[in-house]
């Protein structure tokens, strides 16, 4: 039942029931005039009419006594030409009687048709009798008008003609119905969403007019202030909730972000807005959430992040030696794990420093934090900034929709490690002090501040020292990340390790290759011992995992070991280099010598200087200029 038409009189609602049959239309029609008609309007109205229909004076009484859309059928001027016609020519003064909005334009058919018209306008059905007396009283004998009216006028035994409503009235009304149906509809399923948005949200929402009532508080409010929304609603904001700061909003016209407010027991964050239209204060609204369930789903992303990858996988126990220096410096790091202080971790390319960064933070108490790494030497200076620091949508061309967060946001909670830090270009540094110094991030492009909770490690295998001489790196920002200092010691000060090193790579290697080698041969470890390993572990690493690709019996012997590309049967055949050569010129010949062996083959290059192949673009470009 969404469209009904309550026709106030016999012949409406035969005419309305045609067209409803001709055209197959969704429309009830019933009887009902004036109070009667009031009496339907209301019992559809509670069985949920969509829209209803009425004429006259009856559409005037339902539109007062219901809160559905009543539309009305309009009378036009052939309907109260229709009534006038039986009258014309008598010479008499016509009284067109009945309600305002049936009789309206009767005068102006009358100067137009040169007739005598006395009005008589109804405000309610009581008065009828009265008025239509006191017309006949003077005289008027012929009367038009609408059902009450008409029926007053023939009960007192006078003549009158009822102004009927043609089809085409009719047609136009339900068509203005099936209008308001559908605007009403979609209103309906827009108030339905929002409110599931306004009960649902996980924030508390606050509304007030702009005299400081209230009109929204939603369930997520009603659980934070203990207050059902029927208590709330309506009432003035200041009588019901005194701390909620809202008519300071609704005064001043201006915002109120990111506050901490105590209610009762639970600490919240609330934002309050002013809504402005055209300069005007029309109201306010408030959010409030709780900081509990605010870090509950903090923790909860990340430890989705966690598993993401941004973990640490190694531990001191994966750390393979047995000479003590290098117990030493493991039992230092230790000792670091459990303070929260900077790290700077110094030593030669290959050496194992972020093998050390994941083993300080898996015995550190951030542990079940992120671990996320970063090489500042292998990205240009702007891509380096967008990943410390995050940037916002739009912050520049081609970023991502929505923005990214920086590893400095990744690492919230966790450990963060600055790989060869001393490549950072310096107005970076100047950054990484500012986050050091207050603990808080800014994404490019945004000017919101977002703290940040993390541990920074850093590692190196420059001498900063001389690169704060030389102007490349921030005194300061040396002393933040020198709280606590690592140096790995190179591979040639600690030899008793080789031996297990290569054994331990030989392992894993063969079972990577489905190899069954079961070591190494006395002759190919004393070969080993006797190099002095420019790249370190890496670089040893790389000796035995090519020695086990290419060996074909169960030990890796001497003849595997000298068939590594690169690697010379003793020391002395790294002496090549002239004792005035600088130190940049040796880099330079090695390098060379390296891509020279390989065939140009800078994967392979690198691995056979025991570095990464980033680092080695990175300083074959700045040794050729």
């Amino acid at each position: 039942m969404d469209i009904v038409l309550i026709a106030p009189f016999e012949g409406l609602k035969s005419t309305a029931e045609e067209i409803v049959k001709e055209k197959n239309l969704p429309v009830d029609v019933v009887l009902g005039d004036l109070s009667e008609g009031v009496r339907v309007a209301k019992e559809i109205e509670s069985k949920g009419v969509g829209v209803i229909i009425s004429r006259g004076g009856t559409y005037q009484m339902i539109k007062e006594a219901v809160s559905v859309p009543v539309v009305e059928i309009q009378v036009s001027a052939f309907d109260i030409l229709r009534a006038l016609k039986g009258f014309l020519g008598t010479g008499d003064t016509i009284g067109a009687v009945g309600y305002e909005n049936v009789v309206y334009g009767v005068e102006t058919l009358a100067e137009i048709m040169d007739l005598n018209i006395y009005k008589v306008i109804f405000k309610d059905e009581d008065e009828a009798p009265r008025q239509v007396y006191e017309a006949a009283r003077k005289g008027i004998k012929v009367f038009v008008g609408d059902t009450i009216g008409i029926r007053t006028v023939k009960e007192m035994g006078l003549k009158g003609n009822l102004i009927t409503s043609g089809k085409e009235a009719i047609l136009q009304a339900i068509d203005e119905a099936f209008r308001v149906l559908q605007v009403r509809t979609q209103e309906k399923a827009r108030t339905e969403q929002f409110k599931a948005i306004i009960d649902f949200v996980h924030d508390g929402i606050i509304a007030v007019d702009s005299s400081g009532n209230v009109s929204i508080f939603n369930r997520m409010a009603e659980s934070i202030f203990k207050k059902s929304g029927t208590q709330i609603v309506g009432k003035n904001v200041n009588e019901v909730i005194e701390t909620s700061k809202l008519p300071e909003v609704l005064k001043t016209g201006k915002p109120q972000l990111g506050k901490l407010q105590q209610v009762g027991d639970i600490m919240i964050a609330t934002n309050r807005v002013p809504i402005i239209v055209d300069g005007r204060v029309y109201g306010a609204v408030a959010t409030f959430q709780d900081v509990t369930q605010i870090q509950k789903i903090e923790q909860k992303i990340r430890r989705e992040l966690y598993h993401k990858g941004l973990v640490a996988r190694y531990h001191f126990e994966d750390i393979v030696h047995k000479s003590r220096i290098m117990e030493d410096v493991i039992g230092q790091a230790r000792k670091y794990a459990h303070l929260d202080s900077t790290v700077l971790i110094l030593g030669e390319t290959g050496t194992g420093k972020e093998l050390f960064a994941q083993s300080i933070h898996n015995e550190s108490p951030r542990s079940k934090g992120p671990f996320v790494a970063i090489n500042c030497a292998a990205l240009p200076e702007n891509l380096l900034e967008s990943e410390l620091f995050g940037y916002t949508e739009g912050a520049f061309t081609g970023a991502r929709k929505g923005g990214k967060m920086g590893v400095f946001e990744l690492a919230h909670k966790g450990t963060i490690f600055l790989d060869e830090i001393g490549d950072m270009p310096l107005d970076l540094q100047s950054r990484l002090l500012r986050v050091i110094q207050e603990k808080e991030v800014m994404r490019i492009g945004d000017d919101r501040i977002i703290p940040v909770d993390v541990r920074i490690i850093a590692s190196t295998n420059k001498n900063l020292e001389e690169s704060i001489e030389r102007g490349e790196f921030r005194k300061d920002l040396y002393y933040r990340l020198n709280i606590l200092s690592l140096k790995i010691p190179p591979l040639r000060e600690r030899r008793e390790d080789i031996p297990l090193l290569a054994e331990h790579f030989a392992r894993v290697h063969s079972s990577e290759m489905g190899k069954e080698i079961k070591g190494i041969t006395e002759d190919a470890l004393k070969v080993l011992l006797e190099w002095d390993y420019p790249g370190n572990v890496r670089q040893l690493e790389g000796i035995i995992e090519r020695a086990v690709a290419l060996s074909d019996g169960r030990y890796i012997d001497v003849s595997d070991i000298r068939q590594v590309d690169g690697y010379r049967q003793d020391t002395k055949e790294y002496e090549i280099y002239d004792s005035g050569m600088t130190l940049k010129d040796i880099e330079l010949k090695a390098i060379k010598e390296a891509l020279e062996i390989t065939d140009n083959n800078k994967t392979r290059a690198s691995k056979l200087l025991g570095i990464d192949r980033t680092t080695l673009w990175r300083r074959l470009r700045k040794l050729e200029k």
